[in-house]
C-alpha cells in the first residue's frame, strides 16, 4: 500500500488474522486487534519523498523453529501468543527511533496470574539466528488486550512466559537455600553466643531484649530448617504427611512474624513510650502470644483442612514447583488471611515502629551536633540493625509484583535474614562494658531490658 508522506491524521489499520490488513477508522470495539501509525512517522521519511510503500504482514508461526530463539526454550517455557507476528516495514528503509511510538494492540482472554505477557520485537542482531528482544516497546496490560508501543518498524509479537518458569525455579531456589543455610549457621552462632553471655554476665540473664532477639532466632531457624525440608524433599508421602509439613511450615512462619511485631513493640517500649512499662511476667506474656497466637490461627486453618499439596503450573499446564503448603483448591481464602493479611498487619505495625525510632535517634544526633556526620552515620547503621529484627526484609515482598529483579532481591536479602541477625547481635552486645556503644538506642537496649517477672 502507498501511503503520502504528508498525512494529515494517525493511520489505523486492522489486524484480523482471517483478513487481510485494512485502513480503518479507529474504532476500539469494532476491531480488537490493530495498529496505530503515528503521523509524525511519515513526516520523517519525507526526505524528498512523496509517498513511500507501507507493508503490514501477518504471520502464523506455527509449530516449526523459525522465529523461536532461546527464550522459547523449553526450559523456560514461554511461546508466543497465538503463534500470530505482526510485520511492519517501509520499503527496504530501516525506521528506528520514532519520535511518536508506534501502537499495536493484541487482543486475548485474560491469562492466569502466573503467566506474564511482554511485548517483544525479533532482533536479528542477537545470536547466528536472532531472537527476542523488548528494547524500545513498552507493556499496557489490559482486561481484553495488551497494548504495545514501540519506537521502530520490524517484527512484533506478545511473549507469553510462566512469571516462574523452571529455570527460574531453580535458580531463586538455589539463592534461598544458600541463605537459608547461612543464617542457619548463624542462627546457631547467636545461640551459642547468647548462652555463653547467659553464664558470664549475671546481669545479662534478667534483661528482655535478648530473650526476643533469641526466641525471634529460634523460630528463624525452625522456619528456615521445614524451608529445607518442603522444598528438598518435596510432597513425598502420603496427603497426610504433607497436611502435617504444610501445617508446621505454616505454623513456624506465623512465628517468626509474630515475634517480629514483638521486636517492635519492645523497641516501642524501649524507645518511644520509655516510662510506665513495667508489666509483671512481661517475657513469658509475650511468649504466649508468640508460640501461642500461630498454633491458634494453625489449629484453625488445618480444622478447615486448607493444607495439601500446593502446585505452580504454567500456561501448558506443566509443573514448575509442588511443595506441601495451602491446598490449591480449598485453601486460597485461608492463605490470603492468615498469611498475607497477618503479615501486612505486621509488617504496617513494624515499619511505623522503626520510622518513629529512627526519628528519635537522628533527633539525638542532630541534638549532640559535636560530629554530626559520625552520629548520622551511627544512626542509620543503627536503624539497618534494628530493621532486621523488625522483618523490613519481608517487606520486599510488597515489590515482587514489579517484575523478577524484584522477586530475586526479595529472595536474596529475606534469605539472609538469620546472618544480619547475628551481626546486630554482636555489635550490640559484645563490646565490654567499659566500651561505648555505637549509638543511644543500643545503650537504651543495655541499660533499660531489665525483666519485669
Amino acid at each position: 500500500m502507498n501511503f503520502s508522506t504528508n498525512v494529515s491524521e494517525d493511520l489505523h489499520f486492522s489486524l484480523n488474522p482471517s483478513e487481510i490488513p485494512v485502513q480503518v477508522m479507529e474504532d476500539t470495539y469494532k476491531f480488537p486487534d490493530r495498529v496505530r501509525l503515528p503521523r509524525s512517522l511519515f513526516a520523517s521519511l519525507q526526505d524528498g519523498r512523496s509517498a513511500v510503500r507501507l507493508a503490514i504482514t501477518i504471520l502464523d508461526i506455527g509449530p516449526g523453529r523459525v522465529f523461536k530463539g532461546s527464550q522459547l526454550s523449553l526450559e523456560n517455557e514461554g511461546r508466543v501468543l497465538n503463534n500470530r507476528l505482526v510485520g511492519l516495514s517501509v520499503g527496504r528503509m530501516r525506521v528506528t527511533g520514532l519520535a511518536e511510538p508506534l501502537e499495536i494492540t493484541f487482543s486475548h482472554q485474560r491469562q492466569p496470574p502466573n503467566m506474564t505477557l511482554t511485548c517483544v520485537f525479533w532482533d536479528v542482531t542477537k545470536g547466528s539466528t536472532g531472537d527476542w528482544s523488548s528494547e524500545g516497546c513498552t507493556t499496557e496490560l489490559g482486561a481484553k488486550g495488551t497494548l504495545c508501543r514501540c519506537d521502530h518498524l520490524t517484527f512484533f509479537a506478545l511473549l507469553l512466559r510462566p512469571i516462574l518458569d523452571k529455570v527460574t525455579v531453580q535458580a531463586l531456589t538455589t539463592i534461598s537455600q544458600a541463605g537459608c543455610g547461612s543464617s542457619m549457621i548463624f542462627l546457631v552462632f547467636t545461640v551459642v553466643f547468647y548462652t555463653v553471655l547467659r553464664f558470664s554476665r549475671k546481669r545479662f540473664k534478667s534483661e528482655d531484649a535478648p530473650k526476643i532477639h533469641m526466641a525471634l532466632s529460634i523460630s528463624l531457624f525452625l522456619l528456615n530448617l521445614t524451608f529445607f525440608i518442603n522444598v528438598g524433599r518435596g510432597p513425598n508421602g502420603s496427603s497426610i504427611a504433607c497436611w502435617a509439613q504444610g501445617a508446621i511450615f505454616h505454623y513456624f512462619l506465623l512465628c517468626v512474624f509474630t515475634w517480629m511485631v514483638l521486636e517492635a513493640l519492645h523497641l516501642y517500649m524501649l524507645v518511644i513510650r520509655v516510662f510506665n512499662t513495667y508489666f509483671r511476667h512481661y517475657f513469658l506474656k509475650l511468649s504466649l502470644v508468640g508460640w501461642g497466637l500461630p498454633a491458634v490461627m494453625v489449629i484453625g486453618t488445618g480444622s478447615a483442612n486448607s493444607y495439601g499439596l500446593y502446585t505452580i503450573r504454567d500456561k501448558e499446564n506443566r509443573t514448575t514447583l509442588e511443595l506441601c503448603w495451602f491446598h490449591e483448591k480449598t485453601g486460597v481464602s485461608a492463605l490470603y488471611f492468615t498469611v498475607h493479611g497477618y503479615f501486612l498487619i505486621t509488617f504496617l505495625f513494624s515499619i511505623v515502629v522503626l520510622g518513629l525510632v529512627a526519628w528519635k535517634i537522628f533527633s539525638l544526633s542532630t541534638a549532640k551536633a559535636s560530629n554530626e556526620q559520625q552520629q548520622t552515620w551511627k544512626g542509620v547503621l543503627t536503624v539497618l540493625g534494628l530493621s532486621s529484627l523488625v522483618g523490613m526484609t519481608w517487606g520486599l515482598a510488597i515489590l515482587t509484583p514489579l517484575g523478577l529483579s524484584t522477586v530475586y532481591i526479595f529472595a536474596l536479602f529475606n534469605s539472609f535474614q538469620g546472618v544480619f541477625m547475628f551481626c546486630w547481635f554482636i555489635v550490640l552486645y559484645f563490646p565490654s562494658q567499659g566500651t561505648e556503644s555505637s549509638s543511644g538506642t543500643v545503650r537504651m537496649e543495655q541499660t533499660h531490658t531489665v525483666s519485669h517477672e
